[in-house]
């Protein structure tokens, strides 16, 4: 069976990167006459040690053969953060013919997680696909994020609001940074399993109807999402400043859940307020219909 035909994909995403290493920067002689921004092709061609035909084959998408070994070297020369490089390297495993397709499985919760989930009663916890619907949570994370759950509608989807709802720019006080990181996730999830459909016709609906999300999607940045600062601006507290620590959910299956919980040191005044929308969640959880308590099979 042929490899996804992403040429385009890693066509962008390697000019991209090329774009926005400067010369001076990759320790070669700059020039003044530069048609585009950053690096030739065929200086990058040198500082991985290929020819530049090679180099130009590549970036033209013909990732398929293309060792690992070599890969590291664009990787280097290109200067590629670690999400990037693993992105480099997911393009070119989806670009490589199989002999038998691979089972597409839907990700699943498994009861045993919710009950995970909702032994967590001092911190907000949920799990999300790579396309970032909100798959299962405890009441505490149903409570911070209530506002996503206004409208009814299932499954939630942190992306949806934090592009077409006026009232995310009000939730997340850093918008920008928490759209970037949006974006970036899902550009690393499409690169990650090219085959998933659903994502695909939510960058669709998400490019027609927003420029913002439009305009960072062409801009190819990739990210891993495992831990750092994460800032609200809540309807019931105000603001709370909390960190997270984000890890990929082992699962039968190759099906790209991640779990995030929110906590915040103990003692100061975002615990507090963390304590305080617990609270508040105990009294009011009917209020959060959207996610179900039990998702999934055994």
């Amino acid at each position: 069976m042929d490899g996804v035909d992403n040429r385009a994909e890693i066509r962008d995403f390697l000019a991209t990167r090329r774009a926005r290493i400067t010369p001076e920067q990759a320790g070669l002689p700059s020039s003044t006459r530069r048609r585009v921004p950053g690096l030739r092709r065929e200086e990058v061609a040198v500082l991985a040690g290929v020819s530049t035909d090679w180099y130009v084959r590549l970036e033209r998408g013909h990732i398929a053969e293309v060792s690992e070994s070599v890969l590291e070297a664009v990787s280097r020369a290109l200067r590629l953060d670690e999400a990037e490089h693993a992105h480099l390297l997911d393009l070119a495993r989806a670009a490589r013919p199989t002999r038998t397709p691979r089972r597409r499985v839907k990700p699943m919760v498994r009861p045993s997680v919710q009950w995970m989930l909702d032994a967590m009663t001092g911190a907000a916890a949920f799990v999300r696909n790579g396309r970032m619907d909100i798959m299962a949570a405890n009441p505490l994370a149903r409570a911070l994020y209530s506002p996503l759950f206004l409208e009814p509608g299932e499954p939630v989807n942190i992306a949806r609001f934090q592009f077409l709802d006026p009232a995310a720019r009000v939730f997340h006080p850093t918008w920008e940074q928490a759209a970037d990181t949006t974006v970036a996730i899902m550009r690393t999830e499409a690169g990650r399993d090219p085959h998933n459909r659903e994502l695909a016709d939510l960058v669709g609906e998400l490019s027609m109807r927003s420029d913002e999300f439009r305009v960072r999607w062409a801009g190819h940045n990739v990210r891993l999402h495992h831990t750092g600062p994460k800032q609200f601006h809540h309807p019931i507290v105000g603001n709370l400043n909390l960190v997270f620590e984000a890890v990929e959910l082992p699962t039968d299956e190759m099906s790209g859940l991640s779990l995030t919980v929110y906590t915040a040191e103990p003692g100061t005044e975002p615990a507090e307020k963390l304590a305080l929308l617990a609270s508040w969640a105990a009294t009011n959880d009917h209020l959060n219909p959207a996610i179900p308590r039990h998702t999934g099979v055994d």
